[in-house]
């Protein structure tokens, strides 16, 4: 029987940050810097728990995509499913074909690079917001150049995940859509059918820790509950700070924890 079969104790951490994942994802995002080790820290393998925590936190970004439907642009929205569709099942299968000490390595600099692109996104969220505020004539999207360059973004969402979303926005931002409400509302839409595409896949190779992933679902859910009702209070920047510094704690502590 697996360790992490063994304890019931195991839940309450578990419990504890899903619940705070789900407060970080609806306040400023970054959840995965606390779920995903959370799972490694109940003895869940890497591999197992990269893609138990994508399952877990999934239907919160359907829930969004429902929301901010009204706001897809058309003419762009295939290209982001097209892609994401591919790159979310690449990655994911390359994540189920990665040995588990490889992904082990690999994970500190992955973690790094996302707080450090979490860290930069404030930025970025900034030009998009003033040309939102001052657009050109909108024009047709170049779908094959946005496909290609979107590819990378997906796979990377369908293998880890963490940060990605506002590299989605930039990209599109780069070949014309302008409008801040629409660049979002793709966004979710490419986060949302990448992690889908992840997510059958990751199903239908057996790789989800179904007990855990539950508990993690049902309490990140209450977690973005509470902290939407919240979000509007907190200052963005105090969060996207917190978020960052929670990434790059958790990312020296498995700098450390491959040293030894």
């Amino acid at each position: 029987m697996p360790a992490y079969l063994t304890t019931h104790g195991h839940y309450l951490w578990l419990i504890l940050a899903s619940f705070i994942a789900g407060v970080m994802n609806a306040l400023a995002g970054g959840g995965s810097f606390v779920s995903f080790p959370a799972m490694l820290a109940v003895g869940v393998p890497p591999i197992q728990a990269n893609a138990t925590n994508t399952v877990a936190i999934w239907p919160g970004q359907l829930t969004s995509l429902a929301a901010l439907r009204e706001d897809l642009r058309r003419d762009t929205a295939w290209v982001v499913v097209v892609a994401s569709v591919i790159g979310g099942i690449g990655g994911a299968i390359i994540l189920l074909h990665t040995q588990q000490q490889t992904f082990l390595h690999v994970l500190p600099w992955m973690l790094l690079a996302a707080s450090l692109l979490f860290g930069v996104s404030g930025h970025i969220s900034r030009w998009l917001r003033n040309r939102s505020e001052h657009p050109h004539l909108e024009h047709k999207v170049p779908a094959l150049y946005v496909l290609l360059c979107l590819l990378p973004v997906t796979f990377y969402i369908g293998y880890f995940g963490a940060g990605a979303g506002f590299l989605i926005m930039t990209v599109l931002a780069l070949f014309g859509v302008e409008e801040m409400n629409q660049l979002n509302s793709l966004k979710v839409l490419g986060a949302c059918v990448s992690n889908f595409s992840a997510v059958v896949t990751f199903i239908v190779r057996g790789a989800v820790v179904w007990h855990f992933c539950l508990v993690a679902m049902i309490f990140a859910g209450l977690g973005g509950w509470l902290g939407a009702r919240y979000a509007r209070r907190m200052n963005g920047n105090v969060l996207r700070a917190l978020v960052v510094i929670i990434g790059c704690a958790v990312a020296g502590w498995f700098f450390y924890r491959n040293a030894i």
